[in-house]
C-alpha cells in the first residue's frame, strides 16, 4: 500500500509505468524501473508516497532512467453518447476496465494495446461503441471470456436506468470500509457511506437517555441496555439493538440515492443480514448484499494494530480487549448470512477480496439484467 495525506492505495505498477513514460522514459525503461522499485519495497506492507518518489528520482540520478522527448500519440477523438466527443484516454479506458475484476496493471496494458491498435490504423475519430467492442474483444483474447463478459455486463448495467446499491456488512475490523472505497473507485461510484459515520451523526442528534444503544461501540452496546432479553447473548442483543437504530439513518441515505437514480455503496457493522429493510423504491435498484469476514483471529489483531497506526485515537487495546465480543458478533453475522443466503467474502487478501466483490457484483448484475 502507498500512503500519503489522503490515505492508502494499492501500489500499481501500471500507473507508475504511465507516469515515468509521461516524463520521457521509454516503455521498456519505465516497465523495468517500475519492477525494480517494486522489488526494493517488497516485504513492506505500507510505504510513504514520498519514499516512492525518492526511489524513482534515484533511478534518474543514477542513469537507470533517461529522460527523452515525451512521445505522445496523435490525438484520437472518441464520439457518441450525445456529446461533442472527447480525446481518447488510456487512463479513462483502463478505469472502465476495472469493473471486469481485472488487475489494474492488466487493465492499463489492455488500454495501451487498444490505443496502439487505433494509432496503427491511423484512426483520428472513433465511435465510443467501437472502442467498447474492441475492449471486449481484447479482454477476451488477453484475459479470457469471463473477463470480457464481466465488462459487457457492466456496460449493459451503465446503459440501464436502475442504480446499484451495494451493501457490505461485517464485524468491526474486517476491512469493510477500505474494500468499499476501493470497489467504488474501480466501479466509478462516487457515493460511498458508512454506518459508523451515520451513528456518529445520530449520537449528536439523539441523547444517551433517549437512545442509549448508539452511544457505545457495537461490541459493548449491551452495557447500555436496561434489560437484555434473558434468552439471548447480551452482546448480540446489544449489537442488534444498535444496528436496528443506526440502519434507520442508513436506509434514508440509500432511499435518497435510489430516488436520485445514483449508485451507492453502504458499508458498516450495522448492515445486518435479515435485519436490513429498504424502502419500496429499492425495487427499482439492483440491490446486492455481501458480508465481509475475517476468519483468522490473528488477522483481526493485525488489522487493529494497523488501524491504530493510521489513527492515534483508535488504539488497538480497545479492540483487542473486546476481541471475544467482536468474534461473537462475527459468528452471529455468519449465521444470519447463511440463513438469508448472503455471500461471504473472507478478507484474507485486500486485492483478492476486491476482485471477489467485483465478481459478485457483475455476476449478480448479469442475473438481474438477463433473468438467468
Amino acid at each position: 500500500m502507498v500512503e500519503d495525506a489522503t490515505g492508502r492505495r494499492p501500489f500499481m505498477r501500471g500507473i507508475l509505468v504511465h507516469s515515468l513514460m509521461a516524463r520521457g522514459a521509454s516503455f521498456e525503461e519505465a516497465y523495468r524501473a517500475a519492477g525494480e522499485v517494486r522489488e526494493r519495497f517488497r516485504g513492506q506492507d505500507v510505504i510513504a508516497r514520498k519514499d516512492l518518489a525518492e526511489q524513482v528520482e534515484d533511478l534518474f540520478e543514477r542513469g537507470r532512467l533517461e529522460l527523452g522527448p515525451v512521445r505522445l500519440p496523435p490525438p484520437i477523438l472518441v464520439t457518441g453518447g450525445g456529446g461533442k466527443g472527447a480525446p481518447f484516454s488510456k487512463g479513462v479506458l483502463s478505469q472502465s476496465l476495472l469493473a471486469a475484476a481485472v488487475d489494474p496493471n492488466e487493465a492499463f496494458d489492455v488500454a495501451r494495446e487498444i490505443e496502439g491498435e487505433l494509432v496503427a490504423r491511423g484512426v483520428k475519430e472513433v465511435e465510443r461503441s467501437e472502442v467498447r467492442q474492441i475492449a471486449h474483444a481484447t479482454l477476451g483474447r488477453k484475459l479470457g471470456a469471463r473477463s470480457a463478459e464481466r465488462y459487457a455486463v457492466w456496460r449493459r448495467f451503465e446503459a440501464s436506468e436502475r442504480p446499484l446499491v451495494l451493501l457490505l456488512g461485517g464485524a468491526p475490523g474486517v476491512g469493510k470500509s477500505a474494500l468499499g472505497q476501493e470497489v467504488a473507485h474501480r466501479l466509478g461510484i462516487s457515493r460511498v457511506a458508512s454506518t459508523d459515520a451515520i451513528r456518529q451523526v445520530m449520537r449528536i442528534m439523539l441523547s444517551p437517555e433517549l437512545v442509549p444503544a448508539i452511544h457505545a461501540s457495537s461490541y459493548d452496546a449491551h452495557r447500555r441496555l436496561s434489560a437484555p432479553p434473558p434468552e439471548e447473548d447480551p452482546v448480540i442483543a446489544g449489537f442488534r439493538a444498535q444496528a436496528a437504530t443506526v440502519f434507520v439513518g442508513a436506509r434514508a441515505m440509500v432511499d435518497r440515492a435510489v430516488e436520485e437514480n445514483t449508485s451507492i455503496i453502504m458499508d458498516g457493522v450495522s448492515v445486518v443480514p435479515g435485519q436490513v429493510s429498504l424502502g419500496p423504491g429499492a425495487a427499482e435498484a439492483h440491490v446486492i448484499f455481501l458480508l465481509v469476514a475475517s476468519l483468522d483471529k490473528e488477522a483481526f489483531e493485525a488489522r487493529f494494530a494497523s488501524r491504530a497506526r493510521g489513527a492515534a485515537k483508535r488504539p488497538p487495546h480497545r479492540y483487542l480487549e473486546n476481541l471475544d465480543e467482536i468474534l461473537r458478533i462475527q459468528e452471529h453475522l455468519l449465521d444470519v448470512a447463511e440463513q438469508h443466503q448472503v455471500p461471504i467474502v473472507d478478507n484474507v487478501s485486500f486485492e483478492q477480496s476486491t476482485v471477489s466483490i467485483l465478481r459478485h457484483v457483475t455476476e449478480s448484475l448479469r442475473v438481474h439484467l438477463t433473468g438467468e
